[in-house]
């Protein structure tokens, strides 16, 4: 399949300000997924831009944006009110360029944990579930899961797409995290990938096969539900 050039857009927030943000749909798309990013890099980061148009090609339609701070050009992140308000915005546009499609929401590390605190604090219209890419349930070397006590709230589908070396996430922790959460939580962890999905060399495996199975997997995910 031909890659899908992203389109251009601007969200406009309830200030008066606006972010940027990047649309890519192919023609025969099943899905829509909003597309956060991680705290250090913005919506055009490689890793970003390699995950949309890997879902691209896989018949899922993606719109990745910029939380304010990124689009100032600030390496300090937005307070979790404005992420959130950022998060519905981009919600809000994907749901009018969706249709009829099933709308997915979620993103990148921070992207996910503002997106899933968006959702527990008041359900984001129309999402069907919440897609995390490296949830970050703790800071390195500090234990702990207060990160995830919002999840309970969350009554939609989710899925985790975690390296089983995350720096983020210790799996001692994780996978009780997630159990806890029922049947509306799901576990897919790539062995020997840390936060960033990369794996060493050792291990046998390439950072672009690593990368294709988490996007199958979500979008296997995605369109099963």
């Amino acid at each position: 399949m031909s890659a899908v050039t992203p389109r251009e857009r601007t969200l406009k927030l309830p200030d008066g300000s606006t972010v940027s943000a990047l649309w890519q749909k192919p023609k025969d798309a099943k899905a829509v997924l909003v597309l956060a990013h991680g705290a250090g890099a913005g919506m055009t980061h490689k890793a970003m831009a390699a995950t949309a148009d890997g879902l691209a090609e896989r018949g899922v339609a993606v719109l990745r944006y910029n939380f304010p701070y990124m689009e100032r050009g600030s390496k300090r992140p937005d307070s979790p009110a404005i992420a959130h308000v950022a998060a519905r915005a981009a919600v809000a546009d994907a749901g009018k360029l969706a249709g009829d499609l099933p709308l997915f929401a979620g993103g990148r590390s921070f992207g996910a944990r503002m997106t899933s605190q968006a959702q527990s604090a008041e359900p984001l219209p129309k999402v069907t579930g919440l897609v995390f890419f490296a949830f970050p349930l703790h800071p390195p070397g500090k234990p702990g899961v207060d990160r995830a006590d919002h999840l309970a709230a969350v009554k939609i589908p989710m899925l985790f797409l975690q390296g089983a070396k995350d720096e983020f996430a210790d799996l001692d922790l994780l996978r009780p995290t997630v159990s806890k959460l029922g049947k509306r939580a799901k576990l897919h962890l790539v062995d020997h990938a840390d936060h960033s999905f990369h794996v060493p060399v050792k291990s046998g495996r390439r950072d672009p096969e690593v990368l294709s199975e988490i996007l199958d997997g979500a979008k296997d995910w995605m369109l099963k539900l």
